[in-house]
């Protein structure tokens, strides 16, 4: 019976060990905020490195963040930059010993042809939480949307008779803030391209210019049929943001 006794009372020690542990996953775009509910947040996956089970998994939610504290207050060390209505992902795994986790991010969740996928590895400590800023994870690159010409539009050759063929493309940092004149993320400080393609060989280059917030365009003439391919790109020397969308169509 006392052995009895014993044995239960440590089935019952080991079970209890298990302890909850929070901790907070953020995605941040490089040279910008956080990744949240205005752009469909970020999908973080928690695994095992043991084993690959995934303990936890879901989208980022909550606002961009303070602009002031993330991109103009100047920063030491332990400073926070983050707010309670800052975009988070909170896991709470139970864990019954030091576990060895990777955590990954990708972002944008909803615009795939700019998706990003970073991790990091970390321990977890029983009952030790990782709160507050918590694992920020920086998602570099612009998302681009091209919105002229459409995909696989047909253009009779015809139509354009030699007026200015427009290309337009819609331009934001990774967690969707603003590319405009002057601002922030200054327009006049990101090199903007289309790179125009015929039957696979290069024929030109435009330069793309701000009309409207986040909105470029950019035209050239097209004066043959053929299937063609626009690429246009986003790069910023000083950080090494880069992005890139593709689209084609056909003249004939």
């Amino acid at each position: 019976m006392k052995n009895l006794i014993i044995i239960l009372l440590s089935i019952c020690c080991f079970s209890g060990y298990a302890k909850e542990t929070k901790i907070i996953v953020r995605a941040k775009a490089k040279d910008a905020k956080f990744i949240g509910s205005s752009l469909g947040g970020a999908y973080v996956i928690i695994r095992n490195k043991t084993n690959n089970i995934i303990l936890a998994e879901g989208k980022t939610s909550g606002s961009t963040g303070n602009t002031d504290l993330i991109m103009k207050f100047p920063k030491e060390r332990n400073t926070v930059i983050t707010d309670d209505a800052t975009a988070k992902f909170t896991a709470s795994i139970d864990i019954e010993e030091p576990t060895f986790v990777s955590i990954e991010v990708h972002s944008p969740n909803n615009n795939k042809q700019a998706q990003t996928l970073v991790s990091t590895e970390i321990w977890l400590i029983p009952g030790k939480d990782i709160l507050g800023d918590g694992i920020i994870l920086e998602i570099p690159g612009f998302i681009i949307d091209i919105l002229k010409p459409r995909t696989h539009q047909y253009i009779a050759l015809k139509s354009i008779n030699e007026k200015p063929f427009q290309i337009q493309a819609n331009i934001v940092m990774m967690c969707g803030c603003i590319i405009e004149k002057g601002g922030i993320w200054d327009s006049d400080k990101i090199e903007t391209k289309a790179i125009i393609s015929k039957d696979g060989k290069l024929l030109n280059e435009v330069n793309l210019k701000l009309v409207s917030t986040n909105l470029l365009e950019g035209d050239f003439l097209i004066s043959q049929p053929g299937n063609y391919q626009i690429t246009v790109y986003a790069y910023d020397s000083k950080t090494g943001n880069t992005g890139i969308d593709k689209v084609n169509y056909v003249v004939f």
